[in-house]
C-alpha cells in the first residue's frame, strides 16, 4: 500500500501536528491505510454482515441501528440500539445522537450523546460520489470545546458505517461549515473514516513516519456492560497493515487509559495472509486457547473487527496451529470464515 504525504495539518486533542502517512488526520476521502471495508448497497444498508450479528428487527416498529456516543472515560464508541423504523435510517441515527433527546432513555449507564442539546438535523443528502451532506440547526454550534474532535469522529464514523457514504460534509443553517467554531478544527475538505477515532501514538512511532491502525479493545461500565472501543493508534510506518494490527492487539491498550486487552501478551502468530478474494487468514499458536481448549470470544471478535476495519478484507478465517476447528468461550464455532458484525455493541439497559 503506497503512502502519500499529508498536506494538511489537523488538531488532535488540542495539539496541531503534521502527519505524513496517507491523508489528513481529519480525512479527505482519499485512499488511506484505514479505509473502511469496500461493499455495495443502498443508503440504509450497513457496510458489513455476519453470522454472529445481533437481530436486525427488534419489533415491528423498530430496527437495529448503530450510533456513536461518548462513554464515561471519554472514548467515542459505537452502540447498537433498537430505534424507530424510518425512511432515512442515516438521518434517524444522527437524531438519536443528540444530547437530551429520545436516545437518553436507551443509553446504558455512563454513556452520553455528543451532539449539543436542541440540535436538529435539517437535512441529510447523499450525492453520487458518496458524500453525505448534513445540514444542522444553529444549536449544533453550542458544544464544549473539549468535545469538538469527538463530535466530528462520532458523526463521521456513524455515517460512513453506511455503504453509500464515504465522505461527510457539514453545514449549519444551509451554509457550509469551514471550521469548527470552538477549537478551530478546519473543515475545508470533507471528513472521512480515515480521520481515525480516539487517536493515540505508539511510543516508538514518529508523527511524520507512521501508519494508523484502528484496534478494538474492551471497556465496561459500572453495571458490567462490556463493549468494544475503537482506538486509532499511530505505529511505525509499515506496508504490512494486517501484521501491525495483530501485533498491536497483542501489545494491548495504553494502560493509563483504562481499556482492557483482548489478547494475552504471550499470544503467538504463525502467519497472516490473504487466501481468497475478500478473505484473510490468521494462524495462531495454541497459546490462543485457554485451559478448556477454547479461544476467548472477546479476542476472536476483536481480531475480526480490527482486521476488517483496516485491511478491506470482508472475512477472516482464524486457525490455531493450522487447524480450523476452533470453539470460542461462548460456544460459537469458528471453523468457517467469519465476517464483520453488522452491529457492534448491542446495548443492554
Amino acid at each position: 500500500m503506497k503512502h502519500q504525504h499529508w498536506i494538511r495539518s489537523a488538531a488532535i486533542a488540542g495539539v496541531v501536528v503534521l502527519l505524513t502517512t496517507g491523508c489528513s488526520v481529519l480525512g479527505t476521502g482519499k485512499k488511506s491505510d484505514i479505509d473502511a471495508p469496500p461493499t455495495t448497497g443502498a443508503e440504509v444498508d450497513a457496510k458489513t454482515t455476519s453470522a454472529a450479528v445481533t437481530i436486525d428487527m427488534i419489533d415491528e416498529n423498530s430496527s437495529q441501528m448503530t450510533v456513536y456516543v461518548k462513554d464515561a472515560k471519554g472514548f467515542v464508541a459505537p452502540l447498537s440500539l433498537g430505534l424507530p423504523k424510518s425512511v432515512s435510517v442515516a438521518k434517524t441515527t444522527l437524531e438519536y445522537m443528540v444530547d437530551g433527546g429520545p436516545v437518553a432513555s436507551l443509553l446504558p449507564s455512563g454513556f452520553q450523546a455528543l451532539l449539543p442539546k436542541g440540535t436538529k438535523i435539517v437535512s441529510l443528502n447523499i450525492t453520487s460520489d458518496k458524500r453525505a451532506i448534513v445540514d444542522f440547526s444553529k444549536e449544533f454550534l453550542s458544544y464544549d470545546k473539549q468535545d469538538e474532535r469527538k463530535i466530528l469522529e462520532a458523526i463521521t464514523w456513524n455515517l460512513t458505517n453506511f455503504a453509500s457514504v464515504e465522505k461527510v460534509q457539514l453545514r449549519v443553517e444551509g451554509k457550509d461549515l469551514k471550521e469548527m467554531p470552538q477549537g478551530k478544527t478546519p473543515l475545508d475538505m470533507p471528513l472521512a473514516r480515515s480521520m481515525g477515532i480516539n487517536i493515540e501514538k505508539a511510543e516508538d512511532a514518529e508523527f511524520g513516519q507512521s501508519t494508523p491502525v484502528t484496534l478494538y479493545f474492551l471497556n465496561q461500565n459500572d453495571q458490567n456492560y462490556k463493549y468494544y472501543v475503537p482506538v486509532t493508534r499511530l505505529v511505525k510506518r509499515t506496508d504490512d497493515v494486517a501484521k501491525a494490527v495483530v501485533d498491536q492487539l497483542i501489545k494491548g491498550p495504553d494502560q493509563k487509559k483504562g481499556l482492557a486487552a483482548v489478547l494475552n501478551t504471550t499470544t503467538e502468530v504463525k502467519s497472516i495472509k490473504p487466501t481468497a478474494d475478500g478473505l484473510i487468514t490468521v494462524d495462531f499458536s495454541n497459546k490462543l486457547l485457554g485451559t478448556d481448549q477454547k479461544a476467548s470470544a472477546d479476542a476472536l471478535q476483536s481480531v475480526i473487527l480490527s482486521l476488517t476495519e483496516n485491511t478491506g478484507y470482508k472475512q477472516v478465517q482464524i486457525k490455531v496451529d493450522g487447524a480450523v476447528k476452533i470453539t470460542s468461550t461462548d460456544n460459537q464455532n469458528y471453523s468457517k470464515p467469519v465476517a464483520r458484525p453488522a452491529h457492534i455493541n448491542p446495548a443492554k439497559l
